[in-house]
């Protein structure tokens, strides 16, 4: 018989993993709390399973309960869960990238088990992400015995479980920043660029794509320093101070993140020489 399974907080994420926690009967899904009672219905809609309750005190008690609330309000919900439900043995995990297990420590002190399962990710479609899970890695972190059960869980939806070091945990998230967030700010600089040098913004952007789409591609096939390239990898910091004057000249903000690459770029391309000189031995 499959644990069962309380969700409090069912927006994109809670509503995804809940729905597909019951579809592969890895939980039975059982209660749904949201901020609203229309909220709760529209969410057991979307899981399609597990009934509406209008409050915490009314939920049954369960064996597992997932927390897939805002960042800010894990640590108030899981010390109002503690005070309201018997937590003795069940285990209760948040699905934040940027909060470790530790932010659950009002459910561990009322003797629960403690996780975090973050899906790396985009939820903005929670229907097409639901249809297409699979393959999707997910950071966990938190107690061993709470791991031993959500692993086979998150696997059996399709998910990859990656263990990460909760100590790092926000190190951790601001990679995905640093992947997804910061790549289109750094592309914007060089949309913009090219349009400052007279080239129409749909022109720039066919220009910028093979460039970023190779790059990216070559970083994922043969890792990030052998995939650089460009004046910096050439050791010409001439031509980079010019670019970086030009840039100055032209826009101040995009001069400063030009300059704020340089040395981080000139890192890798040392990596990348050590790295081919051991090639050669």
């Amino acid at each position: 018989m499959a644990r069962t399974l309380n969700l409090i907080g069912a927006g994109h994420v809670g509503r995804v993993l809940g729905r597909l926690f019951a579809a592969t009967g890895a939980f039975a899904v059982q209660d749904v709390l949201t901020r609203s009672q229309a909220g709760a219905q529209d969410a057991v809609g979307f899981v399609k399973a597990g009934r509406a309750v209008p409050s915490m005190d009314r939920m049954r008690s369960a064996d597992v309960w997932m927390l897939a609330v805002g960042d800010d309000q894990i640590g108030p919900v899981c010390a109002q869960l503690a005070r309201c439900q018997p937590l003795q043995g069940a285990i209760v995990f948040h699905c934040s990238g940027a909060r470790s297990a530790a932010e659950l420590a009002p459910a561990t002190q009322a003797g629960a088990l403690a996780a975090s399962v973050h899906p790396i990710r985009s939820f903005a479609d929670p229907a097409q992400v639901a249809r297409h899970f699979g393959g999707t890695f997910c950071g966990i972190e938190g107690d061993c015995a709470a791991l031993a059960v959500l692993t086979p869980a998150l696997e059996a939806i399709g998910a990859q479980p990656v263990p990460i070091d909760a100590q790092a945990k926000t190190v951790y998230h601001a990679a995905s920043v640093f992947a997804s967030n910061y790549l289109v700010t750094v592309l914007d600089a060089a949309l913009r660029a090219y349009q400052a040098a007279g080239v129409p913004e749909p022109v720039a952007r066919a220009l910028a794509q093979p460039l970023a789409s190779e790059s990216m591609a070559n970083v994922f096939r043969l890792g990030a320093a052998a995939a650089l390239s460009g004046p910096i990898a050439r050791g010409d910091m001439d031509t980079v101070a010019r670019q970086q004057a030009a840039l100055a000249a032209w826009d101040g903000p995009t001069g400063a993140l030009y300059a704020a690459l340089v040395a981080a770029t000139a890192d890798l391309a040392l990596r990348k020489m050590e790295h081919n000189g051991k090639d050669k031995t």
